[in-house]
C-alpha cells in the first residue's frame, strides 16, 4: 500500500508539476558538476606532480618535497613556485628515496599493475653501473656503441624533453600505472613535450651530455607511485 502511494504520487508529480522536471535537471547539472570539479582536481594535481618531478631533474626541487606532497604533508619554504591551494590527493604512502625497506620495494615489485606492462629495451649494451640507492644512483647506466637510438620503453606521453646541467639532454615519458620512464645524457632528443610515442619508438640518441657524466652511456630509470625502482627487475638489456 505505501509503495503504491509513493508511485502514485511520483509519477502525479512527474504529470502535473510544473517544476518537476526543472527540478530533476538541476539534480542531474549538479551530480555532473561535482564530477567535473573532481576531474578537474585531477588534472591540476597531476600538473603539479610533473612540474615538482620536473623540478628534481633540474635540481630545483629535492625528494622530500615530492614525499610532502604524495602524502599531503605542508611542503618546506622553495623558491620553486607552485600553486598547492588544492588537498593533494589521496596515494598510497610513498617513502622517502633513500630509504631501503625491504618491504617496501617488494611491495612495489609484486604490484600488479606494473607486473602486467610489456618492457621493450630502451637501448641494447652492457650496464656498467647498477641501481644503487645507498649512492643516489636512482637508475642504471647502459654503454652502448655511438649514435645508438634509444627506445621508449613502453607506450606513454613526453612529459620532459628538454636540458639540464647535471644531466644534459634528458627526456621522461608518463606511462600508465603511475610509471614514469627516464633517459639521461642523450646527444639529441627526437621528441617533444605533450608527444606521445609508442614502445619501441625511437625517442632520442645516446650521447655523453651533462656534467655528471664521464662517456657515452644512457642514464635510465624507472619511477612507480613515486618512488624509484630497479630497472633491471622489469627491463632486459
Amino acid at each position: 500500500m505505501i509503495a503504491s502511494l509513493f508511485l502514485t504520487r511520483t509519477i502525479l508529480a512527474q504529470w502535473f508539476d510544473p517544476n518537476y522536471a526543472q527540478m530533476e535537471a538541476n539534480k542531474q547539472l549538479y551530480r555532473m558538476t561535482l564530477q567535473l570539479d573532481s576531474l578537474a582536481l585531477e588534472v591540476q594535481r597531476k600538473d603539479q606532480f610533473i612540474s615538482l618531478f620536473s623540478g628534481f631533474l633540474t635540481g630545483e626541487t629535492d625528494s622530500t618535497m615530492i614525499e610532502n606532497f604524495t602524502e599531503g604533508r605542508d611542503l618546506p619554504n622553495s623558491s620553486f613556485e607552485i600553486d598547492f591551494t588544492t588537498t593533494p590527493i589521496d596515494s598510497q604512502i610513498r617513502q622517502e628515496f633513500e630509504n631501503e625497506d625491504v618491504a617496501m620495494n617488494l611491495g612495489v615489485m609484486q604490484s600488479v599493475e606494473i607486473q602486467e606492462i610489456f618492457f621493450f629495451s630502451p637501448i641494447s649494451g652492457l650496464v656498467s653501473k647498477k641501481f644503487n640507492l645507498k649512492e643516489d644512483h636512482y637508475g642504471i647506466d647502459v654503454v652502448a656503441k655511438k649514435n645508438e637510438p634509444v627506445m621508449a620503453v613502453a607506450s606513454g606521453t613526453v612529459i620532459i624533453s628538454s636540458w639540464t646541467q647535471d644531466s644534459g639532454y634528458v627526456l621522461a615519458i608518463q606511462h600508465s600505472s603511475n610509471l614514469i620512464s627516464i633517459y639521461k645524457h642523450n646527444a639529441e632528443l627526437l621528441k617533444k613535450t605533450g608527444s606521445f610515442v609508442n614502445g619501441a619508438e625511437v625517442i632520442a640518441i645516446i650521447g655523453n651530455t651533462g656534467e655528471l657524466t664521464d662517456g657515452p652511456h644512457l642514464h635510465f630509470e624507472l619511477w612507480y607511485n613515486g618512488n624509484p625502482v630497479n630497472p633491471e627487475d622489469f627491463v632486459s638489456f
